[in-house]
């Protein structure tokens, strides 16, 4: 049996820091403090306990996350909270590597209430709203089956023991005793997700009569312990990331497609995280549509567990959501900026990123001639100032050759975003080799 602080969990390190209180959290004096370093180490608490690196082996890594959007005048995120009072919520998420052990993460960043947490249940997908039962867990949260999260705070489940497959669906099961409040969501999930009748229905096979809802709430990572060293790509955008007007249910974003050829040629040794957040923009924040990527860098793509790899898609909300639509308008010298900050912040942490340039938009609803002025000295930027580790060109993967400032026919129907037969051309035009580790 071990001793000291090899024989600590996670649960029982968090423990030091809190005093249970009912079914939650209570804090003693200076507790919020406290309760944010005590996250902050259970982050990377499975690294120090045996003294690894992701570059020396098996460790903790996300095999799919999403980022939260904000509430806000282009749209309140996600439904009111007291729609989840009592209960279950079913969500449905897509893994990119497997693993033999899980855990996940809830965020109430958002909230406008502490959100009380009744019981978590994790279970590989069957059919709709049915999971299967025989791998049907309850997870736990310092050994405790409820928890309280306060306003503004994410935490860990504890791990527990399960197979999970790369490219397969799991199903997370949540059930709320309480108003949960203002939910932290997100919105363009393009999953179909379960909202149960009343009651707590996190270990029933099959939620019947259930609503459904395609975004997510409340949770924004799943993680997985692998058998060997793996590493994760983080996608970092916007709509055009998130996967607007890519078909629901099918997984058919361009980092959904990278997933799959990634899996094909390594078995799953690389992870890909989506986080795109419909109408993101890389300088600043809009209502409904996300804090900056500027903002929300260190909990959206650097606190995940086994990153490796930054691919950053953003600019074109900054150049067309301007004057009319938000009141900031941004030069192409201020989006490079910010690109810039992202570069530097990402190396600080030893990891690669690489920038993609900005796809066509004549024909969208916020074209003009002197915004695709801006879209062309962005990508000229990425192309050419080496800033950037590698250049991924989505541009000249799905323009039209015969007008540049244009998609491809066929590639969009609102000439802002792709379609599905518009996402698979921009992952297959990646280069694999960027991703060796």
């Amino acid at each position: 049996m071990p001793t000291g602080p090899a024989a600590l969990s996670s649960g029982s390190f968090t423990r030091m820091f809190f005093l249970r209180s009912g079914r939650g959290f209570g804090f003693r004096q200076g507790g919020l403090r406290l309760a944010v370093f005590a996250i902050a180490v259970a982050l990377i608490w499975p690294a120090l306990i045996v003294g690894q690196d992701g570059s020396q082996g098996p460790a903790w890594v996300a095999t799919w996350g999403t980022s939260p959007s904000t509430p806000g005048s282009f749209g309140q995120a996600g439904t009111a909270g007291s729609a989840f009072e009592n209960r279950t919520l079913r969500q449905i998420v897509h893994t990119s590597v497997g693993g033999d052990s899980v855990r996940i993460r809830l965020s109430n960043r958002h909230g406008s209430v502490p959100l009380e947490i009744g019981a978590v249940h994790i279970a590989s997908r069957g059919e709709g709203a049915r999971i299967e039962a025989a791998s049907d867990r309850a997870l736990t949260f310092g050994t405790e089956t409820s928890i309280t999260i306060p306003v503004g705070a994410f935490v860990l489940s504890d791990p527990v023991g399960l197979e999970v497959l790369p490219l397969a669906d799991l199903a997370i099961s949540i059930y709320f005793p309480s108003d949960t409040g203002t939910p932290t969501s997100h919105s363009t999930g393009l999953q179909t997700n379960y909202i149960s009748p009343p009651g707590n229905f996190v270990a029933t096979e099959l939620i019947s009569d259930a609503e459904t809802s395609q975004s997510w709430f409340f949770l924004t990572a799943v993680e997985v312990k692998p058998s060997e060293r793996t590493g994760v790509i983080v996608t970092l955008g916007n709509s055009i990331t998130d996967g607007t007007q890519s078909t629901a249910d099918t997984n058919g974003r361009w980092p959904d497609h990278l997933a799959r050829r990634l899996a094909a040629r390594d078995a799953g040794t690389l992870g890909v995280v989506n986080a795109g957040i419909a109408g993101n923009r890389v300088l600043h924040d809009l209502g409904g549509f996300g804090i900056s990527a500027l903002a929300r860098l260190e909990l959206d793509v650097l606190s995940l567990p086994g990153v490796t790899h930054v691919v950053v898609m953003e600019g074109i909300n900054d150049i067309g959501m301007g004057g009319g639509l938000a009141p900031e308008i941004a030069s192409a010298d201020e989006i490079i900026a910010g690109h810039l900050q992202l570069i530097a912040r990402v190396h600080a942490r030893g990891l690669k990123i690489y920038g993609a340039t900005l796809t066509p938009f004549e024909g969208a609803f916020y074209y003009s001639p002197e915004a695709e002025v801006k879209r062309q000295a962005v990508n000229e930027w990425i192309r050419t100032s080496g800033a950037y580790d590698a250049v991924i060109d989505f541009d000249a993967a799905t323009r039209d050759p015969n007008q540049p400032s244009r998609f491809k026919p066929g590639f969009s129907q609102d000439n802002l975003h792709p379609n599905d037969m518009g996402y698979e051309a921009m992952a297959d035009a990646i280069d694999l080799s960027l991703f060796d580790l």
